[in-house]
């Protein structure tokens, strides 16, 4: 036991190299060998050895420091997008060495990660079941305003929390007619937003408005709105996102058009940028491929002209 204590095997290729190979030695087997013994072994001294850790300690952190610059610089280039795998390739193409165990460590304590989308889209749970059929069937070509509107619900990110944004689409155009915005996912939400459509339009009876089956649109609140205001409604079959495609093309033009991967800093900006771009620029100015290539309120106004 003594002679293994006096010569470790694992150190005889160590004893021919120089001082600083023998402590990282010594630094890689503490947990193996008494620190005395391999001292003796190994012909340094204890006080070397802990001048060296110290040393070694600081060069460390300042090579980390130095290595973090590189890693924020690449991680803001890429738009807060790229992971420590993607941050470690553009790292290693400029001519830096490192592993991304490493990288992965500094971006961790910096806080720094992959922004990618969403995640998973909070769910508003509970209320009756009042489901309708599908009447609308994916008919999405009306031949004139307010036979046909289509709505849906979106979430938008915040620093005090989700924003929730319902908008009401008439189908002719692709205008949307009216939108409404709250920090919950309620049926209040979904009628204020008919409200507001019902009130700039003024349109007659047999209004088709078509939906998901989310419990928002299945509540007594709203099928009584609907009756009402002599409205039919549709909704699209469960789990088929493409009965209400139209609805979900606004809301992918205006995350990838304004909202993109931003965090508003709180609701009131976000729902005053979601006013610039429905009321200043998707109703008024972006053309449509569906509308002739006008703009919803353009293509409108040219309707009207035309007396049919």
């Amino acid at each position: 036991r003594d002679r293994r204590a006096r010569h470790p095997k694992k150190g005889r290729r160590v004893l021919c190299q120089g001082v600083r190979a023998k402590y990282a030695f010594m630094r890689a087997h503490i947990h193996e060998f008494r620190l005395c013994a391999m001292c003796r072994v190994l012909g340094v001294h204890r006080s070397g050895y802990y001048a060296w850790q110290r040393d070694s300690a600081s060069v460390r952190e300042r090579e980390d420091q130095r290595l973090l610059g590189l890693v924020k610089h690449h991680w803001l280039a890429s738009g807060g997008v790229y992971g420590y795998r993607k941050v470690t390739l553009d790292l290693r193409e400029s001519g830096e060495t490192c592993s991304r165990h490493r990288v992965r460590r500094l971006m961790k304590a910096e806080g720094l990660r992959a922004q990618i989308g969403y995640g998973s889209k909070p769910r508003h749970r509970g209320g009756p079941v009042g489901l309708v059929d599908n009447v609308l069937n994916r008919d999405f070509t009306p031949d004139a305003p307010n036979k046909v509107w289509v709505t849906d619900i979106t979430y938008i990110r915040t620093y005090e929390g989700w924003l929730f944004l319902a908008s009401v689409m008439d189908l002719y155009s692709r205008q949307i007619v009216g939108w409404a915005t709250s920090p919950t996912m309620t049926s209040d939400l979904v009628l204020q937003a008919l409200l507001a459509a019902v009130w700039r339009r003024k349109p007659g009876p047999g209004v088709m408005v078509h939906s998901d089956q989310g419990s928002q649109f299945t509540s007594s609140d709203w099928q009584s709105f609907l009756k009402a205001h002599r409205m039919v409604p549709s909704m699209s079959r469960r789990g088929n996102c493409h009965d209400n495609a139209v609805a979900e093309s606004f809301f992918s033009a205006l995350k990838k058009e304004r909202i993109k991967r931003r965090i508003y800093p709180n609701r009131a900006t976000a729902a005053s940028d979601v006013f610039d771009y429905i009321e200043m620029f998707y109703n008024p100015i972006r053309r449509h491929g569906s509308a002739g290539d006008l703009s919803p309120v353009e293509f409108e106004k040219r309707y009207a002209q035309s007396g049919l």
